[in-house]
């Protein structure tokens, strides 16, 4: 088998890469330049993705793909249409890509997508399910759902297999953004007040998200979307002495009340910041790890330590 991985180059893609090439699956890297593929990836050079760009070479001698490639969620878009520039590379890019692959005869095509397909919360409800309504609330989300939705109709025309993966937060050696935020937070060993924090969050450490991706490639020809986590869901505070315990510092965690926060949150106008901090976010994977014979590899404990150690 030869796997095309788009953004192979990046924080997921590298983990995707390395784990099919140590399943020795033959690897072909969809990217700008070569820089920071892994070893034994074979680079295949694109302008960009977009509803004009061309797969024909790339797709050549390819039996799979892992689309990988996206426009990131940002916290502060400063783009005149944030939904017509996500739209234009997630949903109409992938799109593209997705019926470039089924007009070469490419039997499996493994999208990464994200819960915030979902929504942005499971505050005062039990985990997200792959039954429950989407409900994306900012672009990023709702041009990955757009994307999902256009894919299943390709498929069910093609007889492609399709599958969305939607994983939460992807923590991992390199991590950036809010994650590598609080790993700094956690070595500074500065007082935080987040003791009282009782919040539910799913995570999935990179190494597992690959290995679902592996599995994905591997398992029975099912088309759909699931929903991954690396098993054992914490709260802030938990995370927080995590990394604290794997840095070798204390966890300085007053016990400020959530509400007192997010009145801080309020006032401050930092009311996502806080919500991020102090709300709730669950999936339920039963899905997958039923349907592919899946269980993640790498626990949460063994996965923060690996993080906050690189």
């Amino acid at each position: 088998m030869k796997v095309l991985v788009t953004g192979a180059a990046g924080f997921v893609g590298q983990a995707v890469c390395r784990r099919l090439l140590a399943e020795g699956i033959d690897v072909a890297g969809a990217v700008r330049h070569s820089f920071n593929l892994p070893e034994g990836v074979e680079p295949r050079r694109i302008a960009g993705i977009g509803p004009e760009s061309d797969w024909t070479a790339t797709l050549a001698g390819i039996d799979a793909v892992v689309h990988l490639a996206a426009r990131v969620h940002v916290m502060r878009d400063k783009d005149a249409d944030p939904l017509a520039a996500f739209r234009q590379v997630n949903t109409e890019g992938s799109l593209t890509l997705a019926r470039a692959s089924a007009k070469a005869g490419i039997g499996r095509f493994v999208m990464m997508s994200s819960v915030k397909v979902n929504g942005e919360t499971t505050d005062g409800r039990g985990p997200f399910t792959e039954a429950d309504l989407a409900a994306p609330v900012d672009p990023y989300g709702q041009s990955k759902w757009e994307a999902e939705q256009g894919l299943a109709g390709i498929s069910a025309a093609t007889g492609m297999t399709a599958l969305s993966l939607r994983p939460p937060l992807v923590y991992g050696p390199g991590v950036k953004g809010n994650f590598a935020a609080l790993i700094k937070l956690a070595r500074l060993g500065l007082p935080l007040p987040l003791g009282a924090v009782r919040n539910r969050r799913s995570l999935i450490f990179v190494d597992n998200l690959a290995d679902a991706v592996a599995a994905a490639l591997r398992g029975p020809a099912i088309s759909g979307a699931y929903l991954l986590r690396d098993g054992e869901d914490v709260s802030t505070a938990e995370l927080i002495a995590h990394l604290a315990e794997g840095l070798h510092r204390p966890a300085r965690l007053w016990p400020v009340p959530p509400s007192w926060l997010g009145l801080a949150g309020r006032l401050s106008g930092r009311s996502a910041q806080v919500q991020r901090l102090t709300g709730s976010l669950q999936v339920d994977d039963s899905a997958f790890r039923r349907d592919f014979a899946w269980t993640p590899p790498v626990s949460l404990a063994e996965g923060l330590r690996r993080t906050v150690r690189a």
